[in-house]
């Protein structure tokens, strides 16, 4: 084993670009107003409506913010920040929602102050001084949270909110290769830690559409779900030992491959969203890069039709990187296709050995399926993961990629642009899909005055069935955007809920799922995480209003 001692790029672009307190992205990634009108009319026409007149966002400097109920004391005073930019920039997340009050300069719950801990003693002050002073403390990594997971929206019982930034928690602190696994602090963001894993040719592997501005400690507080679509798909099939620091002291697994000791430590932190303490580091399994890839794109008449492709698939072994079936709604949306044709990306890679027969013969399930084979790329030892395989492809892949961009642009324009996901099992896919879309159409029929569109992919597959991705894009009404999502939102996730699916796959639960996740989970264990919630954080200041209601 050895240490790695490399400076973060993201982190020397962050020194000299600074993220929007609205949105997505760097400041200077903003397109003019005059940009935006530019484009507008040809978006109008993509998306067959008619667009409102562009607005600009209200600037930072415009801003008349509530006054900071409390001040950091001076012993923390020199890792604590209470500038505009700070507080705005983490009083949201990045949900279609949270985007729409940034844009218009509503920051109705904003942190006291920003804590940006050095180290785990300056972490502990921290704490030590919250539970001191009834002050609630929410964990912040990216700030990528779309369910108001980093919201400082806490109730009335707390005297202030700090919001803890862990930004400066950001080292690859130690590699072993004979295990292949690598000590990552939870602060690294997905960038910065795939670079210094790439100067051993390692990788995480762990791509989340956020992860150019989410981190590792965030990941495992929601459970986070990566690009590759079957088997480790989720971040805790990566983890080996997590450690984490909470008002009564510190709390870490022993690294392991596998313990059949009880309920996992590891486990309980993953998905826990800053309530049970504040995840600090991890040890996670990394792999080498691979070097063999195949990739494919395949046309089929219709989702179901496509659908019953990627179940065999999903239930042959063959595990497929990525096996992403797009409805030809959505591939239109992403220029992929013409919405005459399913598309179905579907990808294999190695870092040992050559793919073509595995893709072979997924290929030949697809044409079992009734399946054409429109294009293919890579080859057998192939470094580079930029060849797609196809145009159609490459187009659903930059258009996946620029979507978190795209969405500022949309509430500019007047467009509610926002997704939900669950999963569910084969045998019900085909009549829940009908009816949560169904749910959706009506719902926005009856608050937007028009169709809309809704669209839907599988981001995920197992063997028992697929994680559902939908797409809702509508007209918006200047003002009314919030309270227009709002009733789509829990018309949606009323039938998810009742159809038995999931409030979510991998968007986590924050605050904004917290009435279905109720539902969701059985009674007896709400009990239980209230119990484990009250030995790990007998003040209740953990991220109050997410997961749990603390005990008074």
């Amino acid at each position: 084993m050895f240490c790695v001692a490399t400076a973060i790029d993201s982190a020397l672009v962050g020194a000299t670009r600074r993220r929007k307190h609205w949105g997505w992205g760097f400041e200077d990634q903003q397109p003019t107003p005059a940009q935006v009108r530019a484009s507008a009319g040809a978006l109008a026409q993509h998306l067959g409506m008619t667009l409102a007149e562009v607005q600009e966002p209200v600037r930072l400097e415009s801003l008349e913010l509530a006054p900071p109920r409390i001040v950091a004391p001076a012993s923390l005073s020199d890792i604590c920040v209470n500038d505009v930019h700070a507080r705005t920039s983490h009083a949201l997340g990045k949900s279609y929602s949270d985007v729409v009050r940034g844009f218009r300069g509503r920051f109705d719950h904003l942190p006291d102050f920003v804590a940006r801990p050095r180290d785990e003693s300056d972490l502990e002050l921290v704490l030590e001084w919250c539970a001191s002073e009834r002050v609630a403390a929410i964990p912040f990594g990216g700030g990528t949270s779309v369910v108001g997971g980093v919201t400082p929206d806490v109730g009335s019982g707390y005297n202030g909110v700090v919001s803890i930034d862990l930004c400066a928690l950001d080292r690859v602190l130690e590699v072993d290769e004979v295990s292949r696994a690598a000590l990552i602090q939870a602060g690294a963001f997905g960038p910065g830690l795939e670079a210094q894993l790439g100067e051993r040719g390692l990788t995480l592997r762990h791509f989340p559409q956020s992860f150019e501005f989410s981190t590792l400690g965030g990941w495992i507080a929601t459970r986070a779900a990566g690009h590759f679509a079957t088997l480790w798909t989720h971040i805790e099939d990566m983890v080996e030992s997590v450690r984490a620091i909470t008002p009564v002291g510190a709390w870490e697994s022993r690294r392991l491959p596998g313990s059949g000791a009880g309920v996992s430590p590891d486990r309980m932190l993953a998905g826990s969203e800053g309530t049970l303490g504040v995840i600090t580091q991890a040890w996670v399994r990394v792999q080498p890069r691979p070097v063999h890839k195949r990739s494919a794109g395949v046309e089929f008449q219709s989702f179901a039709a496509g659908a019953e492709c990627v179940r065999a698939i999903s239930q042959s072994g063959l595990h497929p990187a990525n096996c992403r079936l797009i409805d030809p709604s959505e591939a239109r949306l992403t220029m992929a296709g013409d919405g005459s044709f399913a598309l179905l990306v579907l990808g294999f890679e190695s870092a040992d050995h050559p793919v073509d027969e595995p893709m072979k013969r997924a290929l030949q399930i697809c044409q079992e399926h009734g399946g054409e084979v429109r294009q293919q790329g890579g080859s057998s030892q192939q470094a580079s993961s930029g060849n797609t395989g196809s145009d159609a492809v490459g187009s659903w892949r930059e258009a996946f990629l620029r979507a978190p961009y795209l969405r500022d642009i949309f509430v500019a324009m007047g467009v509610i642009s926002e997704t939900f996901e669950t999963a569910i099992t084969w045998e019900r896919f085909p009549a829940f899909c009908e009816s949560v879309k169904a749910a959706a159409q009506d719902a926005m029929q009856q608050v937007c005055d028009a169709d809309g569109q809704v669209s839907c992919r599988f981001t995920h597959v197992y063997p028992d069935g697929p994680a559902v991705y939908f797409t809702v894009i509508a007209p918006a009404r200047r003002g009314e955007e919030l309270e227009q999502w709002a009733q789509v939102k829990r018309a949606v996730s009323e039938e998810i809920i009742a159809e038995g699916g999931t409030i979510t796959h991998h968007h986590a639960v924050g605050r904004d799922h917290r009435p279905w996740y109720d539902l969701q989970r059985p009674e007896p264990f709400a009990a239980a995480l209230r119990g484990a919630k009250v030995a790990v954080d007998p003040r209740g200041i953990m991220n109050p209003g997410v997961l749990i209601d603390p005990l008074p």
